[in-house]
């Protein structure tokens, strides 16, 4: 099957250059696939290893920009790529994002349940072990109210958020 211009093979999956199944749809800022030839956001690339403050300054920046979804792929990056007692931690970032990027899109019910989920499991890893309460210079108790709150806004707003408006300061 030929490929497009794209990156798409026509009559079957979507695959990226090194023939792993990737939907090579355009995205909007939320992360919601666009219509093929579709003008979206430019993608965050998948499987950078970055440093752990490489990683926050880089998932910072896109929340303040509205694009949550895109700080959850740099998340994910961290989580698998990062040290194994570090997996928790990103995992429970991730969710934060992904969780924030529900809310935008409207779905209370999703979005609180991530934005809670990150929150446990951030609460969860800083407890694990003493002086886990701002790896890199990140607040997790300040992120761990930050979700809660939001998904006790939303749920009691039932609408969607802007998600720049509503994204989290990761630094104190």
């Amino acid at each position: 099957m030929a490929n497009t211009s794209s990156g798409r093979q026509t009559g079957a999956r979507d695959r990226d250059n090194e023939g792993r199944a990737r939907n090579a749809r355009p995205r909007d800022g939320l992360g919601r696939p666009l219509p093929y030839g579709a003008d979206g956001v430019a993608r965050q690339p998948e499987g950078v290893v970055r440093s752990p403050q490489e990683t926050v300054a880089e998932a910072q920046e896109l929340l303040n920009a509205g694009r949550p979804f895109h700080a959850h792929e740099v998340f994910e990056d961290a989580w698998k790529s990062g040290p194994a007692e570090e997996r928790a931690l990103w995992r429970g970032l991730a969710q934060l994002a992904v969780g924030l990027t529900h809310a935008a899109r409207g779905n209370v019910t999703g979005g609180a349940r991530l934005l809670r989920r990150g929150a446990g499991a951030l609460e969860e890893w800083a407890a694990s072990a003493p002086g886990r309460g701002r790896p890199y210079g990140m607040d997790l108790a300040g992120l761990t109210g930050w979700a809660r709150q939001l998904a006790a806004d939303v749920e009691q707003g039932g609408s969607a958020v802007d998600a720049g408006g509503r994204s989290p300061r990761l630094r104190g």
